[in-house]
């Protein structure tokens, strides 16, 4: 019987290409403009300049602990979430932003963050206490605040979501090519959230003007970053969307302002979005209701006694030379404005029922 004809051999496969690796490829890099901030981690303030970070830090915090002392006499309803501690924040950052052009998006700890951007204390404790004459005629209250002619766009309940809707704000500026940036905040809770790193690849894609800002304050909710988060440095989580990562001491409001100078340049000049981790503490509650029991009173005790970004920005205003008189007038104002801004609260009328039915829809922006 005739042999069969042997089989012919398979051809050899060719091996895959191998993808390029870190160094092979030069378009990767770990982006960062940590190294351009270490060159100058310190605003160089006028005299001025200081005073004014001092006093709009301390508009807040005793603007804060008013409404504090107002939530505990049930003139404020609802959830309450309390800055002190995070001044420096909103200060150094919103100080160096251009207000005829840039917006704001933050989440529901926002009371800061509007008294930064100058807007008038008794419109803002009005919003809190419900009455017609808020600056969201008293239906936002502490957590949906609103302004679009100072471009501040909330005070947002949902978590993470004004990050999303900070990318579209951004998307606005570079289609009405305005020169503006947004300013988007958002806490190390949201941070684990997946919306904000959808906004980080359509904001990178698309090179948008935006500023992301992680305000870590250590706790969230309650839980501690290092419980809660595999990665707690919170400035690389843009590095695999090509988007440069900033760790800034959120309780120096000359640090902080520094580091705003090199991260809104960048995003200026076209060179799209920056992430920024501001590292801050809270020491109130995540909320009024929140009694924290999840950290010691030493713990708190010691960030009031050694890193409170008011004292410190204090003893750099003394050693310039600024005395204690000085000083403590400008807290005598600052109480005074705040208690006039509570009593205008407590004396203005609540929205009428009337109310309800407006700005339901869009009619005119």
């Amino acid at each position: 019987m005739a042999k069969k004809p042997a089989a012919k051999k398979p051809a050899a496969k060719k091996a895959p290409a191998k993808p390029a690796s870190a160094s092979d490829d030069l378009d990767f890099v770990l982006h960062s403009l940590q190294e351009e901030f270490e060159k100058s981690k310190r605003f160089d303030a006028t005299g001025d300049q200081m005073l004014e970070f001092y006093r709009q830090m301390l508009l807040i915090r005793r603007f804060e602990e008013k409404a504090g002392q107002l939530y505990g006499l049930g003139l404020i309803g609802g959830f309450c979430h309390l800055y002190i501690g995070q001044e420096a924040v909103a200060i150094g950052l919103q100080s160096a932003l251009d207000n005829d052009k840039d917006s704001v998006i933050t989440g529901y700890r926002d009371h800061g963050h509007m008294l930064a951007y100058g807007i008038d204390p008794k419109v803002i404790m009005a919003e809190l206490t419900g009455r017609e004459a808020g600056i969201s005629k008293g239906k936002g209250g502490s957590m949906h605040m609103f302004s679009t002619e100072h471009k501040f766009y909330g005070g947002h309940g949902i978590v993470g979501a004004q990050v999303a809707l900070g990318g579209g704000l951004a998307l606005a500026h570079q289609y009405r090519d305005d020169g503006g940036l947004c300013l988007a905040y958002f806490g190390d809770g949201a941070a684990n959230q997946g919306q904000v790193y959808e906004t980080f690849n359509m904001a990178a894609l698309w090179n948008l003007p935006i500023v992301f800002v992680v305000e870590d304050n250590q706790y969230a909710m309650g839980t501690s970053t290092k419980r809660s988060s595999a990665e707690t440095r919170f400035y690389r989580r843009g590095t695999s969307f090509r988007i440069p990562g900033m760790e800034v001491n959120g309780m120096d409001v000359l640090e902080v302002r520094a580091a705003a100078e090199v991260a809104f340049k960048h995003v200026r000049d076209g060179k799209g979005p920056v992430l920024m981790e501001l590292n801050t503490y809270r020491y109130r509650g995540h909320s009024m209701s929140d009694p924290a029991k999840y950290r010691t009173r030493e713990e708190v005790q010691e960030q009031r006694d050694h890193h409170d970004p008011i004292e410190r920005l204090k003893k750099t205003l003394v050693d310039a030379g600024h005395g204690e008189d000085e000083l403590k007038a400008i807290d005598k104002e600052i109480r005074k404005i705040v208690a006039e801004s509570a009593d205008f609260a407590e004396n203005s009328p609540e929205p009428a029922p009337s109310e309800l039915y407006t700005d339901v829809l869009v009619e005119e922006y």
